[in-house]
């Protein structure tokens, strides 16, 4: 196959006139470059802002302009429950009940206290399986969590690499190592799409492995969520937590997510930290000793919600809620598999594509390892304005999100980097 721009270009200029999901881009501000709209590839990293965003801040200035600290029960909407408006949304995107997911905190803060809640080690079982190289704040998470239980990181932490010369991980080998720690294994806490090589883990059978040995199924789903289909009850994941700032369009330090599945979260003896958020609503302000939670998820919140924090996130949920996860990942399988065909069809590349070739076990993403000038390349193609993600040592990752790529910013980023190869 050889590269032919303007063949790509006509089954571009088709697939973007076909895209019922194209006007959703008019509803995101695109970063500029040279006066022109950039070819924006960073999804995975950071989502671009809805429009709708700075009308909701305004609404949100004016009430507390308005209302004073009068706001969290008379804004249009009050502060008080202002997080309960994500939950059937967030449950859409995730697959959960409204009850399983709320809207709190940040990522490793969720994570933290998510652990805190199923670590629950013995002299016996102690172990925790996570996949080698995950995001450093996994990593760091997990191995102050077993110092701080009394473990050595050593003994207590399975990291389960890919086999010698391969790049992602085969399930059969995750399998195979959750049997292996057997009795021993207290919890495995996975991504669930894994940053570096973009890899979406099979996470039910990951679960399933993981409860036949006894042990609980955790995710960071920092990646996952608002990617890839997800539908964590009917999976049966114990618990799962994630960002709003990538997929999700919420803003830089946008407000978390946690799930948490209904046998646990309406279990008012599961051990927890707790605060004053997390408290039964109908007595919250009776500010008396004695922690009796919220049903559900809400039971783990901490603080009342960072209602300036959680603006963006309403902005966005409200375009997923329109969009719909399926008419989403439908065309994020087009288009990834265009941009794929592309990438191929360059001619003396310096990169391989580390991603899945299989559409079920990636999501948007696809990280492009190179032999030489990496960095030279993606240098090169931002002065170009082609917007995409350094990894070190030597990876671009590029995320062609359906909610506001077009086929003909693919096209923009496959001749940008046939044109650079060095």
């Amino acid at each position: 196959m050889s590269f032919s721009p303007d063949d790509f270009r006509l089954r571009a200029t088709d697939l973007d006139d076909q895209d019922t999901l194209f006007p959703f881009r008019e509803r995101f501000h695109i970063p500029q470059h040279n006066g022109s709209d950039v070819a924006y590839f960073c999804g995975n990293s950071l989502g671009l802002q809805p429009k709708s965003t700075a009308y909701l801040f305004e609404q949100e200035l004016r009430d507390w302009a308005k209302y004073g600290v009068e706001g969290h029960f008379q804004a249009e909407s009050p502060w008080f429950s202002y997080h309960k408006q994500f939950a059937k949304p967030l449950g859409a995107i995730v697959g959960a009940l409204p009850e399983e997911v709320v809207a709190m905190n940040t990522l490793t803060v969720n994570l933290q206290l998510l652990m805190m809640t199923f670590y629950r080690p013995t002299q016996d079982r102690f172990k925790i399986l996570m996949e080698a190289g995950a995001f450093p704040s996994d990593q760091y998470a997990i191995e102050t969590l077993v110092r701080l239980m009394g473990y050595e990181p050593e003994n207590a932490i399975i990291e389960v690499a890919p086999r010698e010369s391969e790049s992602t991980l085969r399930t059969e080998d995750i399998i195979a190592q959750i049997e292996a720690a057997g009795s021993e294994l207290s919890l495995i806490l996975f991504g669930g799409v894994q940053y570096y090589t973009g890899q979406f883990f099979d996470l039910p059978a990951l679960t399933q492995a993981a409860h036949k040995v006894g042990a609980l199924a955790g995710f960071d789903l920092a990646h996952a969520v608002g990617n890839v289909p997800l539908q964590l009850h009917d999976w049966d994941v114990d618990f799962a937590c994630w960002c709003s700032y990538k997929y999700l369009n919420s803003g830089p330090g946008g407000v978390g997510g946690a799930y948490i599945h209904e046998r646990f979260a309406n279990n008012e003896k599961m051990p927890r930290l707790a605060g004053w958020w997390g408290q039964r609503e109908r007595d919250r302000f009776q500010m008396r000793k004695g922690f009796i939670p919220e049903p559900g998820a809400q039971g783990w919140q901490l603080s009342n919600a960072p209602v300036f924090n959680m603006v963006a996130h309403r902005a966005s949920l409200d375009l997923f809620d329109k969009a719909g996860m399926n008419a989403l990942r439908a065309k994020s399988l087009i288009m990834t598999a265009f941009l794929e065909e592309m990438l191929h069809a360059i001619p003396e590349k310096a990169f391989q594509i580390l991603t899945p070739s299989d559409p079920q076990a990636r999501g948007c993403q696809l990280s492009l390892l190179y032999a030489h000038s990496g960095k030279e390349t993606f240098d090169r193609i931002t002065d170009n304005g082609i917007i995409a993600d350094w990894r070190e040592p030597n990876v671009i990752r590029v995320a062609p999100v359906p909610m506001y790529n077009t086929f003909m910013d693919c096209v923009r980023l496959a001749e940008a980097l046939n044109g650079s190869i060095a």
